[in-house]
C-alpha cells in the first residue's frame, strides 16, 4: 500500500513466547532500567517442530497448500459490471484431512451490511451488492454445499479432502458492480479519453491453510491487506475493443488484440533501456480497433494473486529491464494524457525500471517476464507483477511511490508473509529496503524521502520516532493490522519496523552480518509463509547474535531509551591518576552506544559500548587511565540512537562533581 512516511535513508507467526512477567502488555515509556526485564529468558520458549525450524527456516516436513486458478471475466463499460466464471484448483500438501474448504470474498466489504462498515471512520457512504454468486460447484459440477458469512464463504465437503496430495476442483460463476472511486483497490474513474478500471480483488480466492492457524479466516476489513496461497494463474479478459488490459504476467495473444505497430513496439522496448513509446496519445481512440470486444490472455506463474488494468485511455510505454546474470525483464507504464509530461509520468517506466534493477542486484533477482505500472485513482497499491498508482502524482511522489508499490514485490509477494496480521513485515520491510534504492537512484535525484506530516522530531529519523514511542496509547508492532487506529499505522507500520532495521543493520550488527543474514531470510522464505517468529530466529541465527533483547524492546513494546552521562570525576581530582565516566541508562530500552571523549588539547577518541554494558545494571562506570583532562563527553555523537533526552547526553568541563 501506498506510505506517507519517507525518511531518511538514515543520514543515510505464530507469536514469540515470552517469560511471565513479558505477558503483561507495556505501551509508551517505561519508569526506569530492568535488565532483568528486556534480557529474560525464555523468548523463543516454543521447541523446535517438524515444520519450522529453530533456525528460522523451513524445517525438513514444512508444507503449505496450492491454488492454482483458470479464470475468464467479462467488463460491461455501460453498467460497470464485472461477469467472471474459475476453476480453482486446490491441492492439499498439509498432513490433515480437510472437511471443508474457505474462500476470501472481498468484494463483500462493499456490502452494506459488512463488518467492515462498523470499523471504518467515517463509516462507509456508498455500497454494493458485493459478489452475486450463480453457481458454486466441486469436481464433476456438483453442487457445493456452502454459507457465506461476510467476506468469507465456507464449503462443506461431503468427502474429506486427503491429506498430503489430495487435490479437489472448485468451479463459481459470480458478478459484482465495479465500485466507484469508494472502491479504493477495485474501481472506475472518468478521464478525459475514457473510464480506467483497476480491477483487483476481482475473483473469489482460496484463504491461506498453514501449520499455526489452520485456515486463516480473518474477514476483510480494509486495512489489514492479504494473505493468499502461491500458484499459477491463466486468465482471460474480455472488453471493448478500442480498450488496453495491463495485466499482472505475460500477454499469450498479443497477434489477436494487438496491432502490427504495437507488437514492433513492444519487441523494440525489450531490447532498449530508455523507455519506448507503445501507443501515444495521438493514437488513442486509433481507428484500427473497430467495434466489438477482445479478449486479452495472461498467463502468471508461482505468485499469490494478479490484478490488471483496463481503459481505452490509456498511453502505453515500455523498456527493457537488466536483471543479475544476464536476465531481463520488461517495465511498461499505462497512464491517461492527464498524467503526461516530462515531469510526470513520461518517466513513471524509468521509475520502474530502475527500482526493480536496484531490488534485484541488492535483494533477490525479481521473478517476472513484465512489470506494470498503472495510473489511476487506487492512489499507491501492489499486486504481484502491476501496481496502482496515482494520476496526479508527478517528480520525487512518483518515483517514490513507484519504488515503494513495486518493492511489495519482494515483501510479501516474493517472501509470502501475512499482511492480514502482521502489517509491518510488509509495510517495513519494504520502507526499509526503499531507504537505499532511493539513495541510489540517479545519483539521489529524489534523496532523501522526507514527508513532514510525520516528522515531529524535525527531520532527523531516530528523533522523529521518539514521540511515538512516548505516546502511552500507540499500539505495538505485533498488533493484528486492523486493530492498528489509523493515527498510528503509518509510524507504527511503515516508519518504526523500517527504522528498526536501518538500527539493526548500521548500529546494532553491521551492514555485512546483517546483509547476510537478511539475504539468507529471503532466499529460505521465497514464495513461501514466514512468521515474525521465523524472521526473528533467521536473523538470530544468521548473523550470529541473540537479538531477542531487540526483538522485545522493539517489535513487542513501545519502551523508550534514555542514556544519560551522570558524572565525571578524576581519581585524588588529578587527571594524571585516572577518570571515572559514569553513565546511566534511564528507561526500559538498551541499546549499544558509542561514547565520544574530547580531551584539553582538542584531540577526541571513541569508545564503542555494546549492549552487554546494560546486561547487569542500568550504571556503568568507564575507567580510563590518567592522562591531561576531559574538555566534553558526548553519548550518542552522531545521533543515531532513539534517544528521547539527548540534554543528558553530554558533559562539559566545569560539571565534575
Amino acid at each position: 500500500m501506498r506510505f506517507s512516511l519517507f525518511f531518511y535513508g538514515l543520514l543515510a507467526a505464530g507469536s514469540a513466547s515470552f517469560a511471565q512477567g513479558d505477558r503483561q502488555a507495556m505501551h509508551g515509556a517505561g519508569q526506569g532500567y530492568d535488565p532483568h526485564a528486556l534480557f529474560a529468558p525464555g523468548f523463543y520458549s516454543d521447541k523446535a517442530q517438524p515444520f519450522r525450524s529453530s533456525n528460522g527456516g523451513p524445517a525438513a516436513k514444512y508444507w503449505q497448500n496450492r491454488a492454482d486458478y483458470t479464470i475468464t471475466a467479462r467488463i460491461d463499460t455501460i453498467s460497470n459490471e464485472l461477469s467472471g466464471s474459475e476453476a480453482i484448483h486446490y491441492t492439499n500438501n498439509s498432513p490433515d484431512s480437510l472437511y471443508s474448504l474457505w474462500l476470501q470474498l472481498d468484494q463483500n466489504t462493499y456490502r452494506k451490511d459488512a463488518r467492515s462498515n462498523h470499523y471504518t471512520e467515517p463509516p462507509a457512504e456508498e455500497f454494493t451488492n458485493g459478489y452475486e454468486l450463480g453457481s458454486v460447484s466441486v469436481e464433476q459440477g456438483k453442487p457445493a454445499d456452502y454459507i457465506i458469512t461476510d467476506t468469507r464463504l465456507q464449503i462443506r465437503l461431503k468427502k474429506a479432502l486427503a491429506p498430503a496430495g489430495g487435490q479437489i476442483t472448485i468451479q463459481i460463476r459470480y458478478h459484482y458492480i465495479v465500485p466507484g472511486a469508494f472502491g479504493n483497490r477495485n474501481d472506475y474513474s472518468p478521464t478525459r479519453n475514457g473510464k480506467i478500471y483497476e480491477i483487483a480483488q476481482w475473483y473469489p480466492r482460496m484463504c491461506v491453510y498453514d501449520d499455526l492457524e489452520g485456515w486463516n479466516t480473518l474477514p476483510f476489513l480494509g486495512s489489514g491487506e492479504f494473505y493468499c496461497e502461491y500458484g499459477d494463474f491463466d486468465y482471460r479478459v474480455t472488453v471493448p475493443r478500442d480498450m488496453i488490459v495491463a495485466g499482472a504476467g505475460e500477454l499469450q495473444n498479443p497477434g489477436e488484440v494487438l496491432t502490427k505497430k504495437e507488437i514492433e513496439r513492444l519487441a523494440q522496448a525489450r531490447i532498449s533501456d530508455k523507455t519506448v513509446m507503445i501507443r501515444s496519445a495521438t493514437e488513442i481512440g486509433d481507428v484500427a480497433r473497430q467495434p466489438g470486444t477482445l479478449t486479452w490472455h495472461f498467463k502468471m506463474y508461482n505468485t499469490r494473486d494478479v490484478a490488471f488494468g483496463a481503459s481505452r485511455a490509456y498511453i502505453w510505454d515500455a523498456a527493457r529491464i537488466n536483471l543479475p546474470e544476464g536476465k531481463k525483464s520488461l517495465a511498461m507504464s499505462v497512464y491517461p494524457v492527464e498524467s503526461a509530461g516530462d515531469s510526470a509520468w513520461n518517466r513513471a517506466t524509468e521509475y520502474l525500471k530502475k527500482s526493480i534493477e536496484y531490488f534485484s542486484a541488492q535483494w533477490y533477482v525479481y521473478p517476472y517476464p513484465v512489470a506494470v505500472n498503472e495510473a489511476g485513482i487506487a492512489g499507491g497499491m501492489e499486486y504481484p507483477g502491476i501496481v496502482f498508482d496515482a494520476i496526479t502524482d508527478k517528480g520525487k511522489d512518483l518515483y517514490w511511490v513507484t519504488a515503494h508499490e513495486i518493492g511489495h514485490d519482494w515483501f510479501p509477494m516474493i517472501v509470502g508473509s501475512d499482511e492480514r496480521r502482521y502489517a509491518f513485515m510488509d509495510e517495513g520491510f519494504n520502507t526499509f529496503i526503499d531507504i537505499y534504492a532511493d539513495d541510489a537512484f540517479n545519483k539521489g535525484e529524489y534523496a532523501p524521502k522526507r514527508d513532514p506530516e510525520y516528522a515531529p522530531g524535525g527531520g532527523n529519523p531516530v528523533a522523529e520516532i521518539v514521540p511515538w514511542l512516548q505516546d502511552s496509547m500507540a499500539p505495538v508492532m505485533m498488533t493484528r493490522a486492523d486493530g492498528v487506529p489509523e493515527k498510528y499505522r503509518h509510524p507504527m507500520e511503515y516508519f518504526k519496523p523500517a527504522l528498526g532495521l536501518v538500527l539493526l543493520r548500521e548500529q546494532i550488527l553491521g551492514k555485512e552480518r546483517f546483509d547476510y543474514a537478511f539475504h539468507q531470510y529471503i532466499r529460505e522464505w521465497a514464495y513461501r509463509h514466514p512468521t515474525p517468529v521465523d524472521f526473528f530466529r533467521t536473523m538470530d541465527n544468521q548473523a550470529g547474535e541473540d537479538l531477542s533483547w531487540f526483538w522485545r524492546e522493539w517489535f513487542y513494546h513501545n519502551w523508550s531509551l534514555d542514556l544519560a552521562v551522570e558524572s565525571v570525576s578524576y581519581k585524588d581530582n588529578d587527571p594524571k591518576k585516572g577518570v571515572e565516566i559514569t553513565i546511566l541508562n534511564l528507561d526500559k530500552m538498551a541499546m549499544p552506544v558509542t561514547v565520544e571523549l574530547e580531551w584539553k588539547d582538542g584531540q577526541r577518541q571513541r569508545i564503542n559500548l555494546p549492549v552487554e554494558t546494560w546486561l547487569q545494571s542500568g550504571t556503568h562506570v568507564l575507567h580510563l587511565p590518567g592522562g591531561q583532562a576531559l574538555a566534553s563527553v558526548t553519548l550518542d555523537p552522531d545521533q543515531v540512537l532513539p534517544d528521547a533526552n539527548r540534554k543528558n547526553n553530554v558533559w562539559k568541563n566545569g560539571d565534575i562533581r
